[in-house]
């Protein structure tokens, strides 16, 4: 997981001539904003739990596609 280092950030914008409050103020809003973030581990995670609802859609695809071929003439 990537860290946001906020010292060096302030450090960076306050050299640029943001005023203190302003950085604060932006440092505290990416603060908010990344923890709304989805990682590679959410992501994993999510997979694993929609295997089991992919595979039986599977299978009840291939079981109708059956019935339906021996419904033809």
């Amino acid at each position: 997981m990537a860290v946001f280092d906020t010292h060096k950030a302030v450090k960076t914008l306050t050299a640029a001539g943001f005023s203190e409050e302003k950085v604060e103020a932006l440092i505290t809003a990416m603060g908010e904003a990344r923890t709304d973030l989805t990682t590679k581990a959410d992501l994993k995670d999510l997979e694993l739990r929609m295997m089991p609802m992919h595979v039986a859609s599977v299978v009840a695809t291939v079981g109708l596609v059956v019935a339906l071929l021996k419904l033809l003439p």
